[in-house]
């Protein structure tokens, strides 16, 4: 193994100085040779058979050097961070300090040290003390009114009849503001629920009245406070043309509704109702209790200094989490983004304290498992293996990419996570 000298920087980097004699450079130098004569046409060879010394002669010793630099960089490093147990985060910076045949190979490596917690609360001393929420009554009438309305049949309305409170329409629509229409303001086929509350104030009693094919203009005001900042506030004109009406014909809830969802009678069905709603409760309270525990315990600790490194990746990963949230749910997430008028870089900006926080979370939660020397056994490991790759028998691929190394390493993390958190419950939870 090569020399290998290291210093602490500032900022919590810390730098490598790596020296390979030539005896030590050897193996990489033979190596690089025969990747170059795989490369290269020599006479008299078939590619990877000419020696050091021909390949030499043929590109020039300083070639096969550079050759074998990138090789003999990786392990060095690799190796050296295994060697002294050091944690670091993102991509070295490597220079090169001296490369030259015959002579020692020196070269740098810059990195950031992932940062410790250089004081851990005593998390045995600490407590939260979290209310739960009750069920209440209206949470059951939402969720029958929600049940209800997924039950809801539509039926076509005739070109006799007029719209009502409780229709739903599609409608031809323009905004013009000034005459000029609004970008985004035109909708061939616009669906709205006379049954619900819709985001323009007034629109809902302007159409009720109106018949298939019926057209409308009417100016109606912007609420002040909406998200496009040129609309709000300010009066708007409507073209509308009536498409098609339909009548929203909704169930009655009793002990046929319930029947229809496979319940004895509605006593079953707000039994079940009740349970599940309760459930959701309970997970959301244990969730409130576990985000305000290990935030407790984070702000408590004390940490060497976080790298901008650290926080920009987390803060990126934020921005993944909330990209794919709002893309789900069928938004473009720069239109989103228009409706919060955040641009990305203050959104960025937004997230730094909450990126902090968990930084600071996931180094305290390392640092309890050390302390409590918290781990999964092989045997634990390979069963929660088992158990997700059985929910993919006929998927090759997926089985394959779970039993992969990288997998197995998030799955470890993930499990060891798991007992740091059901540990801390034991003892900071009243």
């Amino acid at each position: 193994m090569p020399d290998v000298k290291l210093e602490d920087l500032e900022h919590n980097q810390i730098k490598l100085t790596f020296t390979l004699s030539q005896e030590e450079a050897k193996p990489y130098l033979d190596e690089a040779a025969k990747r170059l004569s795989e490369q290269s046409s020599i006479p008299g060879f078939r590619p990877g058979k000419a020696g050091y010394d021909i390949v030499k002669q043929r590109v020039g010793e300083m070639k096969i050097y550079e050759e074998a630099l990138e090789s003999m960089i990786r392990k060095s490093y690799v190796e050296a961070l295994l060697a002294q147990n050091i944690d670091t985060i993102g991509s070295p910076h490597i220079e090169v300090i001296k490369l030259a045949p015959e002579n020692e190979i020196v070269f740098t490596a810059q990195v950031s040290r992932m940062p410790r917690v250089k004081e851990l609360a005593n998390y045995k001393k600490l407590s939260i003390d979290v209310q739960a929420s009750p069920l209440k009554d209206e949470d059951m009438d939402l969720a029958l009114r929600d049940i209800q309305r997924m039950q809801t049949k539509e039926v076509r309305g005739t070109k006799e009849e007029v719209v009502t409170d409780g229709d739903k329409i599609v409608v031809s629509m323009n905004m013009k503001v000034d005459g000029v229409p609004v970008e985004g303001g035109q909708a061939p086929n616009h669906a709205i629920y006379l049954n619900e509350e819709y985001y323009i104030p007034g629109l809902k009693e302007m159409v009720v009245g109106m018949k298939e094919g019926e057209e409308k203009v009417f100016t109606l005001d912007f609420p002040k406070d909406h998200a496009q900042e040129m609309l709000a506030g300010k009066p708007v004109e409507f073209e509308v043309k009536l498409k098609e009406l339909y009548h929203l014909e909704s169930p009655d809830l009793d002990d046929a509704f319930a029947a229809s969802l496979g319940m004895s009678d509605m006593n079953k069905l707000r039994d079940t109702l009740k349970d599940n709603l309760q459930s959701e409760k309970d997970q959301e309270h244990q969730a409130r209790q576990e985000k305000e525990m290990l935030e407790l315990l984070a702000k408590k600790s004390q940490y060497e200094e976080i790298p901008d490194l650290l926080v920009n990746e987390e803060i990126n990963k934020m921005i993944g989490e909330l990209r794919r949230t709002v893309e789900s749910q069928g938004a473009n997430f720069d239109q989103y983004l228009g409706s919060i008028k955040k641009t990305l870089a203050e959104l960025k900006i937004d997230f730094t304290p909450q990126a902090l926080i968990r930084i600071q979370v996931a180094l305290a939660m390392r640092a309890v498992a050390d302390t409590e020397e918290i781990s999964v056994d092989e045997k634990e490991l390979d069963a929660e293996l088992d158990r997700i790759a059985e929910q993919y028998k006929e998927q090759k691929d997926a089985r394959e990419q779970i039993y992969s190394p990288q997998y197995r390493d998030y799955m470890e993390q993930m499990m060891k996570n798991r007992k740091v958190i059901e540990f801390l419950r034991s003892v900071m939870i009243k």
